[in-house]
């Protein structure tokens, strides 16, 4: 008898990475609320799952000094091992969509409550955390598939902080190992334009928008970000926004166009140093020889009598 060739399963995994930093502009005036950006937020994960049986989703929360899932696979087994009778429905809502729905809510709380009592709190998100966290959990489920099973993995980041060169080396070294893992990045950003974010959808071949105006946070995201990257050259959505490729020093978190790099371990720093500040490396700066002037000959002119 022939043996059965495994049935192929297709399915897409996408990793939300959330800012809740209450430092965003957003937060802090009044323009919008996080319940509504959660709200949106949970009806778009909602909607990924829709769009194929074996899709995946999961959402990571991240502020100023920590990132943790608030759902993930976990939370997804834990649901299974539940009977149907004892889940509470509301309405005709399918019932991993209200699972969904209060684990994020539950979680969510936990974190910021877990927050709270950090000491320190900054303005800049730790996006590169975020990623490398991301891209762990997307190669333990890639180690996981079934025979015959290819998945599909992107990551979203919903942030309103403007941020620039914050831990600039991390961020980029996540960038491009999310570009050899083929994990697309997708940037939504509620108020700010944020260059290193930018960058990170140039490498990773990802989407970056800027939100016109908040009111309409779940029909941008459904518009632009649903589909997969390799279907989005079929639809009309909003061009690439002019990138700046100047990279950020490390001494100011500026960008700089014309600077100095560290040999051994590619720092940049906008103005000479002797010593590297990241590998610690010593550099001979010679000092400049002092090139005695040439003396001017004098053209001597005759004259005719």
């Amino acid at each position: 008898m022939q043996s059965e060739t495994p049935k192929k399963i297709f399915s897409s995994l996408l990793v939300i990475i959330l800012d809740v930093n209450p430092a965003q502009d957003t937060l802090l005036s009044g323009e919008i609320k996080l319940s509504s950006i959660l709200s949106s937020v949970v009806a778009f994960a909602n909607s990924h799952l829709m769009l194929r049986t074996h899709n995946k989703v999961a959402v990571l929360a991240s502020d100023p000094n920590s990132c943790d899932f608030i759902y993930s696979d976990q939370d997804e087994l834990d649901f299974k091992k539940k009977t149907v009778s004892s889940c509470k429905m509301g309405g005709s809502q399918y019932e991993l969509f209200s699972h969904i729905d209060r684990s994020i809510k539950f979680n969510i709380m936990k974190f910021l409550k877990d927050a709270a009592e950090e000491p320190h709190m900054s303005r800049d998100t730790v996006f590169g955390a975020s990623c490398a966290k991301a891209l762990c959990y997307i190669n333990r489920l890639q180690n996981n598939l079934y025979p015959g099973e290819t998945m599909n993995s992107r990551i979203l980041i919903i942030s309103g902080c403007d941020n620039e060169g914050d831990k600039y080396i991390r961020c980029m070294n996540t960038f491009f190992t999310a570009q050899k893992q083929n994990v697309a990045i997708d940037v939504c950003s509620l108020t700010h334009d944020v260059t290193l974010l930018k960058q990170a959808c140039y490498i990773t071949e990802g989407s970056y928008f800027r939100m016109p105006k908040l009111e309409g946070l779940l029909l941008y995201l459904q518009w632009i970000f649903l589909t997969e990257p390799s279907s989005r050259k079929k639809l009309v959505i909003p061009l690439a926004p002019q990138l700046d490729f100047r990279p950020f020093c490390f001494c100011h978190g500026t960008l700089t166009a014309i600077g100095f790099v560290c040999s051994l371990c590619l720092t940049i720093y906008c103005k000479i140093s002797p010593i590297c500040t990241t590998c610690e490396a010593v550099f001979k700066v010679r000092s400049a020889i002092a090139v005695k002037p040439k003396k001017k000959k004098i053209k001597t002119t005759s004259v005719n009598n």
